[in-house]
């Protein structure tokens, strides 16, 4: 799926990410809000407005997570597994919330990363986080 130099561009992209975690993935978050409104049906109790403590937290928790797949690439379906059965199970979050919350994410990293996103960056992330929402969605079959 992805060549050794996509894996190791990946470790650099998202530990840069990292730093900013927080902002980014509330960013990314948001911006499925309010292309998609749908997702927010699964966080009707929480408050998700511009800025909240919520999106902001819950923003850093999805970057992290996904910064922790980067590192683990090899291993993707192992490191996961934990919170594929949480959103599979528990929370019932359906799978295709995934596949737009992986496209938000690169929406806002194409924004934010300016000439760092390069068409074999874009790539390698939209492979990667292709293939994240993918394992996260295993639990579903």
């Amino acid at each position: 799926m992805l060549s050794k130099y996509e894996k190791e561009l990946l470790v650099i992209i998202w530990e840069k990410v990292s730093v900013h975690a927080e902002d980014i993935g509330a960013e990314s978050l948001l911006r499925m809000f309010t292309c998609f409104p749908k997702t927010k049906t699964y966080f009707a109790h929480l408050n998700i407005g511009p800025g909240s403590a919520h999106l902001r937290s819950h923003g850093k928790k999805i970057i992290l997570a996904i910064t922790e797949g980067a590192k683990n690439i090899s291993s993707l379906t192992t490191t996961l597994a934990p919170l594929s059965t949480l959103h599979a199970y528990q929370l019932r979050i359906h799978p295709t919330n995934f596949k737009l919350l992986s496209h938000c994410i690169l929406v806002t990293l194409g924004n934010r990363m300016a000439d760092e996103f390069t068409p074999v960056a874009h790539a390698a992330l939209d492979k990667f986080l292709s293939a994240f929402s993918a394992v996260l969605a295993e639990k579903y079959r």
